[in-house]
């Protein structure tokens, strides 16, 4: 009898898409090991991308240095990748608002460049972002299949459609990833905010 092949998986997470669905859920702290875990299964994990940006420190000089030591908790995963895009800053009604750009396109290139390259079967894209239906098509062509994690109050019907399979990440599940103040470690980093911020 021939043994089964244990499927590879690539995580893909949007960082600023996971921050704010888990701040409508009430969490702002989130044990990414478990996240991990919840999502691999069984299977076999190959890698995890994460995408952000760093904040500007000349407008916050403590929370840039608070989010340069959650990036580095990240890396200290197994297998956790941080892809770091540019913060964009631009002033409105005399206030600067700092945007991600670029952290989708990055996102798309790893997904399609790890199809061709043949380093997963199953990639799970962690965002309610429609945009990447493109690139998520091109894998499908190549053989590969897709899953969205996604939350009720971000998701996309269109995402989810595109995609082989969907699952969602509600408020209990959530709350089960939370990580109490008093279990804080470096291995447990908290969510830090990465795409619209109002100083």
């Amino acid at each position: 009898m021939v043994e089964k092949k244990q499927e590879r998986i690539s995580i893909f997470i949007d960082g600023s898409n996971l921050y704010y669905s888990l701040k409508d859920l009430g969490v702002s702290k989130i044990n990414f090991q478990k996240l991990v875990d919840l999502l691999k299964k069984d299977r076999l994990l190959v890698s995890v991308f994460y995408y952000n940006a760093s904040l500007d420190i000349s407008i916050d000089k403590k929370k840039y240095w608070e989010q340069q030591k959650f990036f580095d908790a990240l890396r200290i995963i197994p297998g956790f990748n941080v892809v770091l895009a540019r913060m964009r800053k631009h002033e409105r009604e005399g206030k600067f608002e700092f945007q991600v750009k670029g952290d989708d396109v990055y996102l798309a290139i790893d997904l399609v460049s790890g199809a061709y390259e043949n380093l997963y079967d199953i990639a799970l894209i962690v965002s309610g972002d429609e945009d990447f239906v493109p690139a998520i098509r091109k894998v499908q062509k190549l053989g590969k299949k897709v899953e969205n994690i996604y939350f009720c109050t971000t998701s996309s019907n269109y995402l989810k459609k595109t995609c082989n399979s969907s699952f969602c990440i509600n408020k209990k599940i959530a709350n089960s990833l939370e990580l109490k103040n008093k279990n804080k470690s470096r291995h447990c980093p908290k969510t830090i905010p990465g795409n619209i911020l109002i100083l």
